[in-house]
């Protein structure tokens, strides 16, 4: 890639809103809203998380974890509790409010299209089977999508570059484009990037609320990542990633 290569990506950084005719999006033509949650198969068992007023309330400053947030990429044996799998959640997805074509969640987005699916791999989770799950916002459910098996943590291991860790839970975020297309069309793919980024801020809050690390993950094998979790590859595909599990006590 050369010097023209890389000025020309840049333009996807700057804002196009005033060259973009909304009257051409299909919430414009009033086309049906796109699914805010995916659908699930018949065969598989949601399962509940701990709803927000069942939960243990612990005081921590504010600032303090600002201060202290940083990326951990070194974890300890321990598991995490399903209540704090459930905290961490509904902090970064879950729904405030819900419309039947647009809702509040717990981290901002463009228009309230909210363009993303959460998967994770349990790792050390008390009480939860090993295996990749993906989180059902609406219900505040989640459910199995792949079963562990031999060899699922190096295919995470190969997938992620070598960034594997071992952390208690490894979380991996899909975006379904069109949600935010169907508002904003060819502004739409910035605004993708730009609320990614809220979601995975808010993971690195709470895990540090609980004394948690996270270290966010950009750099992966795209068609790997996919393929681990059976994304087309184009109307849904990894954006992001991040580990997260208990620090090592010095």
């Amino acid at each position: 890639m050369g010097k023209d290569d890389v000025l020309l990506r840049r333009e996807f950084l700057k804002s196009n809103w005033t060259s973009v005719d909304f009257n051409n999006s299909d919430m414009s033509k009033k086309l049906p809203f796109p699914s805010q949650q995916k659908p699930i198969k018949e065969d598989q068992k949601k399962i509940p998380l701990i709803p927000i007023e069942k939960w243990q309330t612990v005081e921590i400053n504010f600032f303090d974890l600002i201060i202290q947030r940083k990326s951990t990429r070194k974890y300890s044996d321990e598991k995490i509790s399903f209540e704090q799998l459930s905290k961490l959640l509904y902090c970064t997805q879950g729904i405030r409010k819900y419309y039947p074509d647009y809702s509040f969640r717990t981290v901002p987005s463009g228009g309230a299209r909210h363009p993303f699916e959460t998967y994770f791999y349990a790792n050390k989770v008390e009480n939860l089977e090993k295996g990749i799950y993906m989180y059902l916002p609406i219900d505040n459910c989640i459910v199995m999508e792949i079963p562990y098996y031999d060899g699922i943590e190096m295919d995470i291991h190969k997938a992620t570059l070598e960034q594997f860790w071992n952390p208690a839970v490894y979380f991996f975020w899909s975006v379904i484009p069109y949600r935010t297309e169907y508002k904003y069309i060819e502004a739409a793919a910035k605004l993708a990037a730009i609320d990614i980024g809220h979601v995975c801020q808010n993971l690195y809050l709470v895990a540090e609320s609980f004394g948690f690390g996270v270290c966010g993950i950009a750099a992966y094998d795209q068609k790997a990542m996919d393929k681990l979790l059976k994304l087309d590859g184009v109307d849904e595909f990894v954006i992001y990633c991040a580990s997260c599990g208990k620090k090592i006590r010095k």
